[in-house]
């Protein structure tokens, strides 16, 4: 098992953590504001503290890498970016789209063996960017920019049941009226559950290019409305 700081910047929250042997040992984060370049500096600070008082090496870094906001995700990269450099650590990128599903999949037990998850992130409107995963979060279907209206997700609702969560997701049911469609209210991408995906991408050496690499931003994606099923 690794130390790891873990970085979430990608929506309105912005929450630090550090996890040791699969275990989250220190959090911080603020969701009522986001102003994550005031924060993020002040929570770095005092997760960097607390594993230099505690003896900890600090084997990588994990940072949220979207798709969520512009410049939410531009901070957490950069600060990510910044530590990597200074403590010549490696750098992890874990979607957001999945950081998002952790929480669901540890906490949630009512969520059936064969149900698939639509974690959403808002776009304003209506609509999102989402994905839509089985319980191992293996992509059913990948990462796009959906409007969504009352056709939605209808191919994967008629198949079974579908649990859609995150901060576009409230909305969304407003318009989604199938039997099969279920809300899962406060689901939120915190750093405090990134560690299993940051953990697995540590193991898989799965590492980026710190010069490099740059987060999924929104503005790359065009929204596609869903199509009626005749």
């Amino acid at each position: 098992m690794s130390c790891i700081l873990n970085i979430d910047t990608s929506t309105n929250v912005c929450s630090v953590a550090v996890s040791q042997d699969g275990s989250c040992i220190f959090e911080k984060q603020d969701t009522l504001d986001s102003k994550h370049r005031e924060k993020l500096g002040t929570f770095v600070d005092e997760a960097l503290a607390f594993t230099d008082s505690h003896a900890l090496s600090l084997d990588a870094v994990a940072v949220s890498g979207g798709p969520g906001s512009y410049t939410g995700l531009r901070v957490g990269v950069s600060m990510a970016k910044g530590i990597c450099y200074g403590r010549g650590v490696k750098l992890l990128a874990v979607p957001t789209l999945e950081l998002l599903a952790v929480p669901v999949l540890l906490h949630h037990e009512a969520v059936e063996d064969d149900a698939l998850l639509v974690p959403m992130i808002d776009a304003r409107r209506m609509e999102v960017y989402s994905a839509v995963y089985d319980r191992a979060l293996k992509a059913v279907r990948g990462i796009q920019a959906d409007v969504v209206d009352g056709h939605a997700y209808k191919e994967y609702l008629d198949r079974g049941p579908v649990y859609f969560f995150g901060n576009g997701a409230e909305k969304c049911m407003e318009v989604i009226h199938h039997p099969n469609a279920h809300l899962i209210k406060g689901i939120d991408a915190l750093a405090k559950n990134m560690f299993p995906l940051a953990e697995k991408r540590m193991a898989e050496e799965k590492f980026e290019d710190v010069a490099y690499y740059v987060p999924f931003y929104l503005k790359d994606f065009v929204a596609k409305k869903a199509k009626p099923l005749l």
